[in-house]
């Protein structure tokens, strides 16, 4: 089996199998386009299953000594009725981890300060390989044509290679939701470490940071394409009278911090996430809306279990196969429960299936909730220590 590989794409996904190929002895080169490598977003919520794949790629420890723990929240109703509480204690218990808080951009550093810069190749494009020659694969970037004994397309939900690989997919679909989030500026009392509450056809959320700062979204129904002049402003008109912190949190944003996405997913799943030295992983393989918190997780495993297919697989081509059938039924099933999370929680619209909604989630036993989140962050990574192939230096 050969040992180079061409990552496309350097969010959190690229740069975590990066992190994976050089762990089992990989030369690895991460391309991508934008000038700056530094992940956009605004937080995210990391389950025990996205931690234990960030272990086995080496960075866990620094990743839970820069987020912080979620033990307290729930989800709640505008006017601030409590609708089920979040149990972190006993997430922890069971898992032997909480769920963790942490700004995007920070996880994006920690990844990519674990890598040597020499592999990293940025502001540079690429639009398609060639998968014509026998046994390598060439990826033209910029002015060079790189050989590569594998390629990873991590190159998000609008992947191009994704494109070119299966022509005849739909490609992303409009979920029907679009999403503003920012970080406030300032430290600011969330109440809790992480909280949702749930209006008809919109979701307000929050995730309290180490540093006294939380993130703030908002997921809204909406046609696609929808702007707003001064969405600060809106999100104010929107949320007026829901419960605090709420308007504290709208308070204490810059109105430029604001980002706003339209949330589009892979509703037709894929036939495969490999084709020949290609492997598909993340957004570009199985994009999910957020409504789990699960997108970056199942990233972080496909990360995990690609590189010890590698580590183990006699060629490419069949630990490639390996890499398909483990990460392609779950999360595709992830998937699936993120949608129907979606339809049975912020999409829902109708005050009378509003209500009964409400009402189910008030009399559920609170052992229901984490069933339901142990159902996706009970996951066990593969072992990828290789100290037979230590990693060539600024590789």
């Amino acid at each position: 089996m050969g040992s180079r590989a061409v990552v496309v794409g350097g969010g959190i996904g690229g740069l975590a199998t990066a992190l994976g190929l050089r762990r089992i002895g990989w030369e690895v080169t991460v391309v991508e386009r934008a000038p700056v490598l530094d992940d956009a977003g605004a937080g995210i919520s990391l389950h025990a299953n996205g931690l234990r794949a960030l272990d086995a790629l080496g960075v866990g420890a620094a990743v839970r000594a820069a987020a912080r723990p979620q033990y307290t929240g729930g989800t709640r109703t505008p006017r601030g009725a409590r609708l089920a509480g979040m149990d972190g204690a006993t997430l922890e218990r069971a898992l032997g981890t909480p769920i963790v808080g942490i700004p995007r951009a920070t996880l994006h550093r920690l990844l990519r300060d674990a890598l040597p810069s020499a592999c990293l190749k940025i502001g540079t494009e690429v639009t398609g390989v060639d998968l014509s020659g026998p046994g390598r694969v060439r990826v033209p970037v910029g002015d060079t044509v790189l050989d590569a004994d594998l390629v990873v397309a991590a190159d998000g939900v609008n992947s191009r290679l994704r494109a070119q690989l299966f022509p005849t997919h739909p490609g992303p679909a409009y979920s029907g939701s679009t999403v503003l989030r920012a970080v406030t500026e300032q430290p600011v009392d969330a109440g809790s470490d992480f909280e949702l509450t749930w209006g008809p056809g919109a979701e307000f959320g929050h995730i309290a940071f180490a540093d006294g700062r939380a993130e703030w979204h908002a997921v809204l129904n909406s046609p696609a394409g929808v702007r707003y002049p001064g969405p600060l402003d809106a999100m104010r008109r929107r949320c007026a009278g829901w419960h605090d912190p709420i308007p504290a949190l709208l308070d204490a944003t810059r109105p430029e911090a604001v980002l706003h996405h339209d949330i589009h997913e892979l509703a037709t799943p894929l036939p495969s996430y490999a084709v020949g030295r290609v492997a598909l992983l993340g957004d570009a393989a199985h994009a999910m809306t957020p409504n789990l918190g699960q997108g970056a997780c199942q990233a972080l495993e496909d990360a995990a279990v690609l590189a010890a297919a590698l580590a183990d697989g006699p060629t490419v081509e069949s630990a490639l196969v390996r890499y398909d059938a483990e990460r392609r039924p779950r999360s595709q099933a992830v998937a699936r429960a993120a949608r129907q999370a979606g339809r049975m929680g912020q999409q829902l619209t109708h005050p009378l299936a509003v209500a009964v909604r409400n009402t189910a989630l008030r009399v559920a036993p609170s052992g229901v909730t984490v069933r339901a989140i142990l159902r996706h962050a009970d996951w066990t990574p593969p072992r990828l220590n290789r100290p037979d192939t230590p990693v060539p230096h600024g590789a």
